[in-house]
């Protein structure tokens, strides 16, 4: 027996984990309307709630109802609502907000994979090319308004885990930091301002980079030690800096996708710099981890993957890198710093 065997019957566990699809998509569906919002503005009533967000009264209190059960929200008397701790991390406006994560997981890029989960078991292809007839990220730049939800999702996340990863490593003993693929730059401005003597470069295709100018992460004081240079990071790499870090960017991709990444950044980093690779940990067998779900977005999303760290160790290796140490984080995620070999 392992140490985290259920104290339950099987069946009623399996029925609980089974339970747990239809509360997630209770989520995104509440997430996506704004309930939340609504109830925090004092709206209570599912009367007045439905109204006001356009929304089957009978509907919203049966999916209320079977939240608060949950603890998400809280029946204070009958068919009126207020947050609690839960509910309060699906309002747009709180720091961590969650509400953009899940508007995303309920969007069609995320759930209709899921429904052909059963393909990519039989192929080991991602489910969402087969549907979209391309790769995630192209299928993503051909619909904006999507393209805008997981930009949404990605900065929520970062915002989330930024201050953490901030703190958990010395980025100053590097004086100059590129983060290669960093979307709007959130995470870089969480280190700039934790590590106030480096300068840091934010790297990534032209239309992100217009974004993180509209975003404004980077504004401010922060301005005047940060550039935004274009970048593909399969065509080639800014060099100039010390250090490089890429947060999610080579869980994206298979061995093959991840050594070109790693071998374009081989050719710009020096001899005295290093990589930074940020990456959800893997628990060992038998045991949980988000790292271990997460790895099955990818197998249906991107077609890449979670790695161990000897699998990391040999990826590297093979890019000319030496993994050098784990940094572990408050988070899910660890700090792969790797030299040059």
């Amino acid at each position: 027996m392992t140490d985290n065997a259920p104290t339950t019957a099987p069946f009623a566990q399996l029925l609980e984990y089974r339970s747990h699809f239809a509360l997630h998509q209770a989520l995104c569906a509440i997430a996506k309307v704004g309930v939340a919002d609504a109830v925090e503005r004092g709206v209570h009533n599912t009367c007045d709630l439905s109204r006001e967000l356009s929304l089957n009264e009978k509907a919203l209190y049966r999916t209320l109802r079977a939240l608060a059960g949950e603890g998400i929200f809280q029946e204070v008397s009958p068919r009126s609502f207020r947050n609690t701790s839960l509910s309060n991390v699906l309002r747009s406006d709180v720091p961590g907000s969650l509400r953009a994560l899940f508007i995303f997981s309920g969007s069609e890029f995320v759930a209709r994979p899921f429904q052909e989960f059963a393909y990519s078991l039989q192929t080991g292809i991602p489910s969402r090319h087969m549907l979209s007839g391309m790769d995630s990220f192209a299928y993503l730049s051909q619909k904006p308004e999507l393209a805008k939800i997981f930009d949404d999702a990605m900065t929520s996340f970062s915002s989330l885990v930024g201050p953490s990863i901030a703190a958990a490593y010395d980025f100053s003993a590097w004086e100059r930091l590129t983060d290669v693929g960093g979307g709007n730059g959130v995470l870089l401005s969480h280190i700039l301002k934790t590590h106030k003597t480096i300068c840091g470069v934010l790297a990534d295709v032209p239309h992100v980079l217009d974004r993180a100018r509209e975003r404004g992460f980077l504004s401010g004081e922060l301005a005047t030690r940060t550039s935004l240079q274009a970048c593909n990071f399969f065509e080639a790499i800014p060099a100039g800096s010390r250090a490089y870090l890429m947060k999610s960017v080579i869980h994206d991709w298979d061995d093959d996708e991840a050594l070109q990444i790693l071998r374009k950044c081989r050719k710009v980093i020096p001899e005295n710099g290093a990589l930074l690779l940020l990456e959800m940990g893997l628990s060992a067998p038998n045991q949980p981890s988000i790292g271990k779900v997460i790895d099955l977005f990818m197998l249906v999303l991107t077609g890449g993957l979670e790695r161990t760290v000897e699998e990391y160790r040999d990826l590297l290796a093979r890019a000319s890198f030496r993994l050098n140490r784990v940094v572990p984080t408050s988070t899910d995620f660890v700090i792969l710093e790797s030299l040059p070999a």
